[in-house]
């Protein structure tokens, strides 16, 4: 029975991280709906921008109710969202959708680590948490497989009609997870701290979209707002009884930079999801089918390490293998710094396979840190707090290191480079600026263990 839960909550975790299906699908929805290309990243911000404003208070509401009824709250919506998003007839409706795809996705993802680590004793915490990120990983390794051949056979409303079902399954399905009481005091619900934290992360998630963009004075502004929410949180949180998250935490050794640490990894992961796709088309000339393949090695590198990781974590110590898991990542990652002009095919697997199994082995032992740090009974703020991060630094990965290629490319054309070179020259800076970062983080967390000896976070 235990086993048929857990496939079951993968099953519906998994439509979030298929998401990945719908880039392939965007020149196709640009050429349906006949739009200016730069419209397109509203497909991204309306979706993100949502899950990730809404996440650790749908996680709050899970530990002081329960997380399957909050995860199946998310399905029934995912399910509603899929088949709005298949079924809408112009942009903007489309865009209203993926705003309640996002409502959907923060529901599932805020409560879907601590939904499946509740089935299980506190000892196996560690393997399952490994399982539940290789279930994430394997979506995302799906997804741009699965949405090359459903765009090429059925166009682009096919990446969003073949997840309904699957949301409807798992929804329909898990009708026999232990629901259990409200916790008591759950009328104190921190509602003002959770429409503050919205704000502030609404608005940094723009902020850092209107850098990639460049606009500038509009990220300037937004980032000032940020700022401002930020404050009245804070300050509001020390105020209340029942407030969102126990602020304490982050004075305890370790937790900020734990969260810290887990944001700017994912800003140097993001590199190789930014720019190599345009790397194996445009300088290793590989067709559309041979350079997912090539592209898919991160994510199964990731898939591989997730099981592994929560065996490690168990028998060394979630410390050991962040450190370990951020140098894989840097190694990668400048292996794919070295790629030139004439690539050996049979060499770019490898490196992206090396970055995403120290991307997998990171986000484990990210997970358990966090969850370790906190009460079980807020095991969905935990969670929601870990896929927070995660999220903000996909977001600043993709706008910073935009900023960065932009600038190196720009520099290379004015130095008289013709475009191929310029472009090869600002991808290889720009994959080595995400490795140093990557070591960066790494010797930040060989510090940070020498400092407090071989006790957990």
């Amino acid at each position: 029975m235990r086993t048929a839960q857990v496939a079951l909550i993968g099953l519906g975790t998994m439509t979030v991280p298929l998401d990945s299906s719908v880039n392939i699908a965007f020149p196709d929805i640009v050429a349906s709906f006949a739009l200016p290309i730069p419209t397109i990243q509203w497909i991204v911000i309306c979706y993100v921008l949502t899950h990730a404003a809404l996440m650790l208070a749908f996680g709050r509401i899970g530990d002081l109710f329960a997380y399957a009824l909050v995860f199946r709250v998310g399905l029934a919506c995912s399910t509603l969202a899929f088949a709005a998003c298949a079924a809408a007839p112009d942009f903007g409706l489309l865009l209203g959708a993926r705003v309640l795809q996002g409502i959907g996705a923060a529901l599932i993802l805020s409560c879907g680590p601590a939904l499946m680590t509740s089935l299980y004793p506190e000892s196996r915490r560690s393997a399952v948490l490994g399982l539940y990120a290789m279930i994430f990983a394997l979506g995302s390794a799906l997804g741009p497989l699965l949405g090359g051949v459903l765009v090429d056979e059925w166009g682009w409303r096919a990446v969003y009609w073949f997840r309904a079902p699957l949301a409807a399954l798992a929804l329909l399905c898990l009708h026999g997870l232990p629901v259990r009481a409200p916790r008591a005091g759950t009328h104190g619900f921190d509602a003002l701290g959770a429409g503050l934290l919205a704000f502030t992360l609404a608005t940094l998630v723009l902020a850092l979209t209107r850098i990639g963009a460049g606009g500038a004075s509009s990220a300037v502004a937004l980032a000032l707002a940020a700022a401002a929410g930020l404050a009245g949180f804070l300050a509001w949180e020390r105020r209340c009884a029942s407030p969102l998250i126990d602020l304490s935490l982050f004075r305890r050794g370790g937790f900020l930079l734990v969260n810290a640490a887990n944001a700017l990894i994912n800003i140097a992961i993001f590199s190789v999801m930014l720019l190599v796709p345009f790397y194996l088309t445009a300088v290793a000339g590989l067709s559309t089918i041979l350079g997912g393949i090539v592209l898919a090695s991160g994510p199964i590198g990731m898939v591989v390490a997730s099981p592994i990781a929560g065996r490690a974590v168990a028998r060394f110590s979630p410390q050991v293998v962040a450190i370990g898991a951020a140098a894989l990542v840097a190694a990668g990652l400048f292996a794919v710094s070295r790629w030139d002009g004439a690539p050996v095919v049979a060499l770019l697997a490898p490196a992206l396979f090396v970055q995403g199994f120290g991307a997998g082995l990171f986000q484990v032992a990210n997970l358990d840190m966090v969850t370790g740090a906190m009460p079980a009974a807020d095991r969905g703020v935990a969670g929601s707090l870990a896929m927070l991060t995660r999220t903000v630094g996909v977001v600043g990965g993709a706008a910073l290191l935009s900023l960065l290629f932009g600038e190196l490319q720009a520099s290379s054309l004015a130095e008289g480079r013709d475009a191929a070179a310029s472009f090869l020259g600002a991808f290889r800076g720009t994959l080595l600026a995400a490795s140093l970062l990557a070591a960066a983080i790494t010797a930040m967390l060989i510090a940070r263990r020498h400092r407090t000896g071989a006790a957990r976070v």
